[in-house]
């Protein structure tokens, strides 16, 4: 971690941070980085580093609009309207639909119980005969949301950059490797064709585009 970071360095657009949050719906913490209230949620959860850039959609709009202009190393407190936050709650997304569809994956649907049905997460909400009425709708949407958060420090280091615009472009880190500031991504032959898509966005984060290198995937013995 950099101390050499003026305290007083305020965040901006595009900048990269790393954040220590907790949020919180109906005062229940929901999500978190911070160990003590993580073991709140999970006693097994292990606290990861979160590292976004402002402006990016990396967080819910609501939070990421109230990262710029902000001191590194204070913490701030946060009230995020529903609409801001995991969005409305739909009608449409509460959906009747046959208990037949349940026992033909050998599912007995349960009230409360959570299911994935199209890749989409549902939640039973009710089981009436033949059947059941489903609701799609994000378990916290038409909530509002509170967050406490502290901006650590303003990150500088080029493969923690490229770590993160990986995750924000590839949705993964491949390995990285940082020669005289060339940026070289490592993987299978089917990565470089998503590479060679997104070069003008990594251009704009990392303000230079990336190499790749084919490496074999190891088979597991």
């Amino acid at each position: 971690m950099d101390l050499t970071q003026n305290t007083k360095d305020i965040t901006k657009k595009g900048d990269f941070v790393e954040l220590k949050f907790t949020g919180l719906a109906d005062g229940n913490i929901f999500d978190s980085n911070i160990s003590q209230d993580l073991k709140k949620l999970d006693n097994k959860a292990i606290a990861e580093k979160t590292i976004v850039i402002i402006g990016q959609g990396m967080v819910i709009k609501g939070f990421d609009d109230n990262l710029e202009g902000k001191e590194l190393n204070k913490e701030y407190n946060l009230s995020i309207p529903p609409k801001e936050a995991f969005g409305l709650r739909k009608t449409e997304f509460v959906r009747t639909m046959p208990i037949k569809i349940f026992h033909q994956q050998k599912i007995q649907p349960v009230q409360g119980a959570s299911f994935l049905f199209d890749n989409q997460l549902a939640r039973v909400i009710a089981v009436s005969g033949a059947r059941i009425t489903a609701d799609f709708n994000n378990p916290l949407a038409g909530k509002e949301i509170s967050y406490k958060f502290t901006i650590i420090r303003i990150v500088k280091d080029i493969k923690e950059k490229a770590e993160t615009v990986c995750k924000l472009i590839l949705r993964h880190v491949p390995e990285i490797e940082i020669i005289d500031e060339t940026i070289t991504l490592k993987g299978p032959k089917i990565l470089e064709s998503f590479i060679n898509q997104s070069q003008s966005k990594f251009k704009e984060f990392l303000g230079k585009e990336v190499l790749f290198k084919e490496v074999e995937t190891k088979k597991s013995e």
